[in-house]
């Protein structure tokens, strides 16, 4: 493994947490988006999750026979909608309620999507912490042939 291979491994890591992040805040700004409830074309937002996957990379051993896998890093593999049913609130007077009255909003708890976006930050600022010790030991190295 060179000492470009970590460079590459914590970029990789960087932009899957960069995405997530921008999945939890479209979660958060679409908390208030309405739709009407048991009507499939003015459904509300629905909140996205990712599936991270990870990187793989074949080696081949000294030998030339044996293959093996070593990480490569981290991928964004698909993004799902989250399942649960809409959060209704009875407010007839506004314009997607229902006929008994029911707005319908994403079931989003903004308690949950605060601490997932505590947790993407810290494996950010954890990323960005290996990739400069990465970074300072190619500097170290290069300065042993002085």
């Amino acid at each position: 493994m060179s000492i470009f291979d970590s460079f590459a491994i914590s970029a990789s890591a960087l932009t899957a947490e960069r995405l997530r992040l921008d999945l939890i805040s479209n979660n958060i700004a679409n908390i208030n988006s309405t739709g009407r409830p048991n009507d499939p074309a003015q459904e509300p937002y629905r909140r996205k999750v990712p599936v991270f996957a990870q990187m793989l990379k074949r080696v081949q051993a000294g030998d030339g026979v044996r293959y093996g896998f070593r990480g490569a890093g981290v991928k964004m593999a698909a993004v799902l909608e989250d399942n649960s049913p809409p959060r209704l609130v009875h407010d007839p007077d506004h314009p997607h309620a229902g006929e008994r009255g029911f707005v319908a909003y994403p079931d989003i708890n903004i308690v949950r999507e605060m601490v997932d976006a505590m947790t993407a930050t810290r494996a950010y600022e954890a990323n960005v912490t290996a990739l400069n010790a990465a970074k300072d030991i190619a500097l170290q190295a290069l300065e042993i042939g002085r």
